[in-house]
């Protein structure tokens, strides 16, 4: 449904149009950014100056128009770019319209002859992306502003934009309708700019630790990784269901088998679970693996991550604020080293459970010692060992971790794909960075004995049919590959936009997100 407004702007376009006006252009060359005009006041000239028939006009500039107001015989708007707002003057006589086709100091429209000056008034609106011929001068208020000798319309708006002087504060609309976010709220504008920013200083930092980025496959025939439900989609030519894919480990340690030492891949995940502010079912995460190193390696390797993070993004500080399980405000310092937590020994002070005792059947006695440490949670007599000591952690220990800690020292249990420890074989070698309650990063030395991995593929099929939707699937192509031989490496993954969002204090997941998942509006 259109407003009246909306009617009205239509009406302008056909009328445009119906005048041989292009309303929407094809292309625009010369643009110049409105910080570059700013930081130009050398070129500023005298308005009388600019009055006269043969002032020098030597700047262009092209993009959207957010105020309006006329004054008889001048006009001022204000165009706003990526960059910055400036204010530009129309003035009557002073002023060519250009159709694209040519350019006119007046033009039939609606069977009545119109000025430039009375196009710009009255068939230019806010929110419409014009293109200026320009110069540069200073207001009787001392406000830099260009005197415009030719304009253009590059593309008209139809829908006008919500209040300019209020923002943008409805969630609804800032997540479904970004694009209106993006105008009114600069904070969000500048957060998601950031995070381009962000990715590309991960990347730079890889580059400098020979790591090579591939590319692995979205879809999988088997839902390879550990506690977590995969999506599932249907493909017509095979006539075969697929998995999304949960992470690209499998495949990036494929790759190691075939001489690749250090690969990562800067991925998009699917995990069909719930929704919360630091849960959505498709994110972008980093993950990589490197040849000859454990998981002690990448602990370091994770800190200098941080460190360059802070070096190069000035934007960013070590010391952050964050919103605790109560929602009480406190300040969280990166600066390294890291902390780190010996998760069975957490867990048992925090509930007197000693969680590396269970075996993969010993789910019944699990859920009695849970439920006598007085702690529940939902589903969990539907659940397998390795998913009831997964979410007995995330109850009792994970939501009160608030500084930047490596959690260390799991149960074999919990991770397929893990190496077991050559001190204690029911632990694995493993660690989490954990802030704020959230998990930010996760690395194991990887288990490469192709026995042990087909016999934890196994156990983990036998959890699948006993219904934990969590347990991971068996892929018996992946330990044909390591049969091969699969190098002694350590695999490391991060959530982007977690990580991102810690560090630039957001709560929600979806405020670094630039189009998040919703529910249709059906």
């Amino acid at each position: 449904m259109y407003s009246n407004e909306s009617l009205d702007r239509i009406a302008k376009i056909k009328k445009l149009k119906n005048a041989w006006v292009v309303v929407y252009a094809n292309n625009y060359h010369w643009k110049i950014d409105i910080i570059e005009i700013i930081n130009k006041k050398e070129k500023i000239k005298d308005i009388e100056q600019l009055q006269e028939k043969n002032a020098k006009w030597d700047f262009q500039l092209a993009w959207r128009m957010i105020s309006y107001k006329s004054h008889w015989k001048l006009a001022f708007a204000k165009l706003m770019d990526h960059s910055w707002i400036i204010q530009i003057c129309f003035m009557k006589d002073k002023i060519k319209f250009n159709t694209w086709n040519k350019l006119v100091e007046s033009l039939e429209i609606d069977s009545e002859e119109k000025s430039a000056y009375k196009i710009s008034e009255k068939f230019t609106d806010v929110w419409d992306y014009v293109w200026i011929i320009w110069d540069l001068f200073l207001t009787k208020h001392w406000e830099l502003t260009l005197f415009v000798k030719e304009f253009q319309i590059l593309a008209k708006a139809i829908r006008p934009l919500p209040e300019k002087f209020h923002g943008l504060t409805d969630e609804e609309t800032i997540y479904r309708q970004r694009y209106l976010d993006l105008i009114m709220n600069n904070d969000s504008y500048d957060r998601l700019r950031l995070r381009s920013k962000y990715i590309k200083t991960l990347r730079d930092f890889y580059n400098m630790h020979n790591f090579i980025e591939i590319e692995t496959p979205v879809l999988w025939n088997a839902a390879s990784w550990a506690a977590a439900a995969p999506f599932i989609t249907h493909h017509n030519d095979y006539n075969e269901d697929f998995f999304m894919r949960i992470s690209p480990e499998t495949f990036l340690k494929r790759a190691t088998v075939g001489r690749f030492e250090r690969v990562v891949e800067f991925t998009r995940n699917f995990r069909n679970e719930w929704s919360d502010p630091s849960h959505i079912q498709e994110f972008s995460a980093i993950e990589h693996y490197a040849c000859w190193w454990n998981y002690k390696d990448n602990m370091e390797f994770t800190e200098k991550m941080f460190d360059y993070i802070f070096d190069n993004i000035p934007e960013l500080k070590r010391e952050v604020k964050v919103k605790d399980k109560l929602w009480v405000e406190k300040l969280v310092n990166f600066k390294t080293p890291f902390e780190r937590i010996d998760y069975i020994e957490w867990v048992k002070k925090a509930c007197w459970i000693d969680v590396s005792i269970y075996k993969v059947w010993d789910e019944a006695k699990l859920i009695s010692d849970i439920k006598n440490a007085k702690v529940e949670f939902e589903w969990m007599d539907k659940m397998l060992v390795p998913t009831l000591i997964d979410y007995l952690y995330k109850k009792v220990l994970r939501p009160g971790i608030i500084w930047p800690a490596f959690v260390y020292n799991y149960p074999r249990t919990m991770q397929p794909l893990a190496r077991q420890s050559d001190e204690n074989p029911e632990i694995v070698e493993q660690f989490q960075l954990l802030v704020n309650g959230w998990e930010l990063i996760k690395a194991y030395s990887e288990l490469v004995d192709p026995e042990i991995q087909r016999l934890n593929f196994y156990e983990q099929a036998k959890a699948k049919e006993m219904w934990d939707e969590e347990a991971t699937s068996e892929d018996e192509d992946f330990v044909y590959a390591m049969e091969y031989g699969m190098p002694p490496q350590s695999g490391w993954w991060m959530w982007i936009e977690r990580s991102f969002s810690i560090l630039t204090s957001q709560d929600n997941l979806r405020d670094v997100v630039l189009f998040p998942l919703l529910k249709s509006q059906k």
